[in-house]
């Protein structure tokens, strides 16, 4: 496939993108143009009989169970808490 002047500028065009100086143009164009090359040549490796790639690596993952547990008493937080009002933290309103 070969980029032209109007596979440019609809790229750019769907990528918000600036290419009005000449130089950049043809730099843009050049530079689409060696990945269009180069998506050709991947498409030309035989693949058949190849699994689709789901996972980097065979390992698993290792999970600790969730178990509840009570580390630390509700007197503490509230200790930290700025203003408090019995059993629950007191913040400013914010809706009106």
């Amino acid at each position: 496939m070969k980029i032209d002047e109007g596979t440019l500028d609809r790229i750019a065009e769907l990528a918000r993108l600036d290419i009005t100086d000449p130089q950049l143009r043809r730099d843009r164009m050049a530079d689409m143009q060696r990945i269009i090359d180069f998506v050709e040549v991947l498409a030309q490796v035989d693949t058949r009989g190849v699994e689709p790639l789901i996972f980097m690596t065979e390992e698993q993952d290792v999970l600790r169970p969730d178990e509840p547990r009570l580390e630390i008493s509700k007197e503490q937080v509230l200790a930290n808490a700025p203003v408090k009002d019995s059993d629950y933290f007191e913040v400013p309103r914010v809706v009106g």
